[in-house]
C-alpha cells in the first residue's frame, strides 16, 4: 500500500488547490469559463478521492470536500513527523482525534513518562527528552469477536493513564471472552456457572466447595476438578465463577505486571512471537527483559501515553 510523508502530502494538496483555481485571463465567454470550471471540479474532484484511497493510512486524512473553486483539507494539530511515513489506520475521527491529542500530550509533556505507540508497536520511556528504554510490544488486534448472543471488542484505548500498581508473577483472572473463545474453536455451547449448577446428563452436578469447582456425584461424594482445565460437560463449556482457582491461570502475563487499571496491563508473556505485532485483546505485551526493567525503573504513579 503506498503512503505519504506529511510534507509530501502537503505538496500535493497544495498542487490540487491551485488546479483549483480560476485560469486567469481565460478569453471564455462566462458561461463557457463556468462549464469547463465545473467539468475541472470534477475531474478535481475524483483526483482528489484518488489522493485519499491511495493515502487513507497515512496521517493527513481525510480530504473534507470540494469547496467552491478549492479543496477543503483536515488535518489533526501534531507536531511536525518530518519526512517519515508511519502508516496510520483509525476507526473513526473520535479515534484520529484521541491519538493526536494523546500524542501532543506525551510531547510536550517534560516529566518521566512511559508511552506507547500502538502503530509502531513500540513502548518508550522518556525523562524530559532523553529516552532511557525503547522496546518492541505487542498490542492489541483491533477486532471484534462474537459468540453466544455476545460481543467483545479487542482494543488498546487511546489515552494518559498512570501506572497504579506492580506486581511480580501476577495470575491472570480470564474474562468472560477467553472462554467463548475456546467455545468457539471446539464447537461447545457456553454457560455461567452459579455456586451449583443443574444435573448433568451423567446425575451429577457441578459445585464450589472451598474455592474450587467439582462434581458432585449421584452418591453424594464431591470431586474437585482440576484448576488447570477447561470444565466441559454435556458438549458445553462452563464458566468457572470469580474467585474460583478454576478461574485462575498462572504464567500467562509473564513474572511481572504494571496495572493501568480497567483491566489493560503491561505485562510479560509466554507468547514471544507476538512481540511487534497486533495480537493481544487489549493488554501491552512485553518481553522478559523489558517488562522487568519497567518493574525496576518505572514507580508507580507513572503517566503512561497511549496512542
Amino acid at each position: 500500500m503506498m503512503t505519504f510523508s506529511i510534507r509530501r502530502f502537503f505538496r500535493i494538496g497544495l498542487v490540487i488547490a491551485a488546479l483549483a483555481a480560476p485560469m486567469a485571463g481565460s478569453a471564455q465567454p462566462s458561461s463557457a469559463a463556468d462549464s469547463a470550471r465545473a467539468g475541472h471540479r470534477n475531474w478535481l474532484s475524483r483526483a482528489a478521492r484518488w489522493v485519499l484511497r491511495r493515502s487513507d493510512s497515512t496521517i493527513v486524512v481525510p480530504l473534507d470536500t470540494i469547496a467552491g473553486d478549492t479543496i477543503a483539507i483536515t488535518v489533526p494539530t501534531i507536531a511536525p513527523l518530518g519526512d517519515l511515513a508511519i502508516p496510520l489506520r483509525f476507526d473513526s475521527r473520535r479515534d484520529s482525534i484521541a491519538w493526536a491529542r494523546t500524542r501532543t500530550l506525551s510531547e510536550s509533556d517534560t516529566g518521566f513518562r512511559v508511552i506507547v505507540s500502538l502503530f509502531e508497536h513500540r513502548l518508550r520511556v522518556l525523562d524530559g527528552r532523553d529516552t532511557l528504554r525503547d522496546v518492541p510490544v505487542a498490542t492489541a488486534m483491533g477486532t471484534d469477536f462474537k459468540y453466544a448472543g455476545q460481543r467483545w471488542s479487542f482494543d488498546t484505548p487511546r489515552g494518559v493513564r498512570r501506572v497504579r500498581e506492580k506486581e511480580t508473577e501476577p495470575v491472570w483472572t480470564p474474562p468472560d471472552w477467553h472462554y467463548a473463545e475456546v467455545a468457539a474453536a471446539n464447537d461447545l455451547r457456553l454457560a455461567p456457572m452459579g455456586r451449583v449448577s443443574g444435573k448433568l446428563t451423567n446425575g451429577g452436578k457441578l459445585a464450589v466447595q472451598d474455592s474450587i469447582v467439582g462434581l458432585i456425584r449421584p452418591d453424594g461424594q464431591f470431586a474437585e476438578l482440576p484448576v488447570d482445565e477447561e470444565i466441559v460437560f454435556d458438549s458445553t463449556l462452563f464458566i468457572p465463577p470469580l474467585g474460583t482457582k478454576n478461574r485462575r491461570i498462572e504464567g500467562e502475563l509473564g513474572h511481572f505486571a504494571l496495572d493501568l487499571g480497567d483491566g489493560y496491563m503491561l505485562h510479560g508473556t509466554p507468547h514471544k512471537d507476538s512481540i511487534g505485532k497486533s495480537a493481544t485483546h487489549g493488554c501491552v505485551r512485553l518481553r522478559d527483559e523489558d517488562i522487568q526493567w519497567l518493574y525496576d525503573f518505572v514507580p508507580v504513579g507513572t503517566r503512561v501515553y497511549i496512542y
